[in-house]
């Protein structure tokens, strides 16, 4: 068996994390290495490791995913503009390998990013 992942030891309660929002399909607390003044990762209880391994059934938990998003975006003010962002590999800057959305707010995002 693989080992557990960082998000999943979060998600099994095993590592603490500043949680602030959790439901049946998904979970998001605060990234502990900020890139922004917000920057909060939403991941799903389910294991998917990127986006290479979705399948059509992940269809409806990935639109949950960013309604979630948006929900944050409201509760944490990001009124001025917030980003969303999901890396697919180790090339694009993906680090754990359980699907993540980025949502980071709070100051001037730049484009392009990177």
């Amino acid at each position: 068996m693989a080992e557990k992942t960082i998000f999943k030891k979060i998600i099994d309660g095993e590592i603490p994390a500043d949680l602030v929002y959790e439901d049946e399909q998904a979970i998001a607390f605060r990234d502990v290495n900020p890139q922004a003044p917000t920057h909060i990762l939403i991941i799903p209880r389910k294991e998917i490791a990127s986006i290479d391994d979705l399948t059509p059934e992940d269809e409806p938990l990935m639109g949950h995913l960013f309604l979630v998003a948006q929900k944050i975006a409201k509760q944490e003010n990001l009124t001025d503009g917030y980003r969303t962002v999901i890396n697919c590999g180790e090339g694009a800057g993906q680090t754990v390998f359980h699907l993540h959305v980025h949502l980071l707010g709070g100051r001037g995002l730049t484009w392009p990013p990177g």
